[in-house]
């Protein structure tokens, strides 16, 4: 019986997510044996320091991308979110699954939307991108650092430490997730992370049997909207210590609408553009939309938020 290692993070979300590319391979493959290889990262080490000051999205990766280096793994299971713009030379993004919802929700004991949150209400979350939009749309809010997995999140808005906190709908929806009252944070008013919602199993460029393993879970549609996504964020040389967004959808047959933002870490400056391309030039129609961004002052804006980083650190 031939047996494949599948490397994942060992939060319930990353696991929900590697059993299912499990279950979907034995749906190929029954005679395949299936063994979850439980990796912890960087990421899930540190858990009290915001995500913006511990260096972007490589502390999630790293160590799984090792295992599959040394051979210790065959194939890894990620959130597209967490994915940097640049794989290390031997790896290649072998799939793209079909996309989960892409949006935010906005969870609360007491408060049915955004809106409804008082004055000066006290709103959790990890995210730079989500603070940014919840201050320019509520300037009055109060926002803290929100880390630890879905489960820890909750349990600390269910102790009464937040009146509100901001968590991906597709993870909440993936573990059966919820709260009293419940919202989304959709586009175009709210825009999601790149990649967001979306999975990605990575492996050896040279496991071409992985790869041909896998070429029946590839989903075309979302592969061509996460790449533009991506190479908005590459064109920006963008972390996760800038609050930056991108959300794109097939809009027509063979074409896609890219929607994207670049704020302030205080919303009080936000800039957003839209534009649509062809599915044959995904990645450059995000490197424009960039590009575009850039003239508009995007360049300030990523100026000073470097600027501050470079002065807390």
């Amino acid at each position: 019986m031939q047996t494949v290692r599948i490397a994942t993070r060992g939060s319930r979300l990353a696991l929900w997510q590697a059993k299912h590319i499990a279950s979907r391979i034995r749906c190929l493959h029954p005679d395949y044996a299936i063994h979850l290889e439980v990796i912890k990262t960087q990421g899930d080490n540190i858990l009290d320091v915001p995500l913006a000051k511990l260096g972007g999205k490589g502390l999630f990766v790293k160590e799984i991308e090792e295992a599959l280096l040394n051979g210790n793994a065959d194939l890894a299971v990620h959130s597209m979110k967490d994915m940097p713009m640049e794989l290390p030379k031997g790896l290649v993004l072998a799939c793209i699954p079909e996309r989960a919802e892409a949006c935010d929700s906005l969870l609360s004991l007491r408060y049915s939307s955004l809106a409804q949150l008082p004055q000066d209400a006290h709103v959790g979350t990890s995210s730079l991108r989500r603070q940014a939009q919840l201050l320019h749309l509520r300037p009055d809010l109060r926002i803290s650092s929100l880390r630890g997995n879905v489960d820890t999140r909750l349990r600390k808005l269910h102790e009464g430490q937040f009146d509100a906190i901001v968590l991906a709908t597709a993870g909440l929806k993936r573990l059966e997730l919820q709260a009293p009252h419940m919202s989304l944070l959709e586009p175009p008013a709210f825009l999601p992370a790149v990649g967001q919602g979306a999975l990605g199993i990575e492996c050896r460029a040279d496991r071409q049997d992985i790869i041909e393993l896998l070429a029946p879970l590839e989903h075309r549609a979302t592969r061509i909207c996460v790449e533009a996504e991506r190479a908005f964020l590459a064109g920006l040389n963008g972390g996760c210590q800038v609050p930056i967004a991108g959300h794109a959808r097939m809009s027509r047959p063979e074409h896609f609408t890219l929607e994207a933002l670049i704020a302030d870490i205080d919303g009080s400056s936000v800039l957003c553009a839209q534009c649509e391309g062809s599915v044959n030039n995904a990645r450059q129609t995000g490197y424009e939309l960039a590009a575009r961004l850039l003239e508009q002052g995007a360049a300030r804006i990523l100026q000073k938020l470097y600027t501050t980083v470079a002065d807390d650190s």
